[in-house]
């Protein structure tokens, strides 16, 4: 597996004040419910949950305010982009986390790795999934935030940026594991579609125009011809919440990241769909293939995208786990939740 070393400098963060300390007024705590915890204490997913919308709204007011506005934009690669607002809304979301739980560990898409790896919690965060889209003032894009005990998703926000210069709107979509999946508040849940020439399928393409790009796109070419339609929108977190919320019944793509699936992949499962690898092997927020779906088309999907799948890996395709940050406690027996 490939390991991640520390993109930010780890902070020190002093001991917990004992119970003798002074109460903060009334008004320094309202509002907003404080958790705490160290890196060894097991949190209820309710409260991580709580921190994780808290996070992603810090994130999505620094992209609302930057929406409209002109971009300073950068080139990661030829056509990969960064602006000031990834940054600065990671920054944003990554001073929630850190005066929350300052013991856990944090994989940002910008800043890399940070706090403690011997957490039994890592923190997922996207700040803006979806950067081409926003600088071009294009829906759709997002903030993501997701929690991880081990390498199991368990607690996730995704905020959505639709609707369009001068209209921008938001839809919030929360998780937690055991919990439920909600839109704005509302419970939400897969559709029922069970004809796969009756779907509407969503995918993606990564930056490098390689043998997986390749693939993806004779998959892409098969589905269109089989379903109502494919899509590609450009924030794989949006794609996941639109099969959670049944407005598509499947999404796939290889060579994601950890922050770009652990948000949307908890609020499929929790709205009642299935994930898995596109060979059909359980499935880890570090793996490069996911396919989710509404669990009715799902092994009618794997049936095309399981042999494209084992081809690559007999061409020698790398297609193992990647940005496990380097000191995180990864195994199986943390799957159980």
């Amino acid at each position: 597996m490939q390991a991640v070393t520390s993109g930010i400098a780890s902070k020190q963060h002093a001991a917990p004040l004992h119970s003798s300390r002074q109460p903060r007024p009334a008004a320094a705590t309202a509002g907003r419910r404080q958790v705490r915890a160290q890196a060894t204490a097991r949190v209820a997913n309710q409260d991580l949950l709580e921190v994780a919308q808290q996070a992603a709204q810090a994130g999505a007011k620094i992209v609302m305010d930057a929406v409209d506005k002109p971009r300073n934009i950068q080139f990661k690669g030829a056509t990969d982009l960064v602006t000031d607002t990834d940054t600065a809304s990671e920054a944003a979301i990554l001073a929630v986390l850190q005066s929350a739980f300052p013991g856990h560990a944090v994989l940002g898409e910008e800043g890399g790795v940070s706090g403690d790896t011997n957490s039994e919690y890592l923190w997922c965060v996207d700040p803006l999934d979806g950067t081409t889209n926003f600088a071009h003032g294009y829906p759709s894009f997002s903030v993501s935030v997701a929690v991880l005990r081990h390498t199991t998703p368990v607690a996730s926000c995704v905020i959505e940026f639709c609707g369009g210069p001068g209209v921008w709107q938001t839809r919030t979509y929360a998780a937690a594991r055991n919990g439920g999946a909600t839109c704005n508040g509302k419970p939400i849940q897969v559709s029922h579609t069970q004809d796969l020439g009756k779907s509407l399928l969503v995918t993606g393409f990564g930056y490098e125009h390689d043998e997986c790009w390749a693939t993806n796109i004779e998959l892409f070419k098969h589905f269109t011809d089989v379903t109502q339609g494919v899509r590609r929108l450009g924030s794989a977190a949006v794609d996941m919440c639109h099969v959670a919320s049944g407005m598509a019944e499947a999404f796939w793509e290889y060579r994601l990241k950890p922050w770009d699936m652990a948000a949307g992949v908890l609020v499929v499962e929790e709205a009642g769909g299935s994930v898995t690898t596109l060979d059909g092997r359980a499935f880890s927020v570090f793996d490069r293939s996911v396919l989710v779906s509404n669990g009715y088309l799902h092994e009618a999907i794997l049936a095309k995208t399981e042999p494209a799948t084992a081809r690559l890996l007999d061409q020698g395709i790398d297609l193992s786990q990647w940005f496990v940050p380097q000191g995180y406690r990864v195994h199986s027996g943390a799957q159980l939740e």
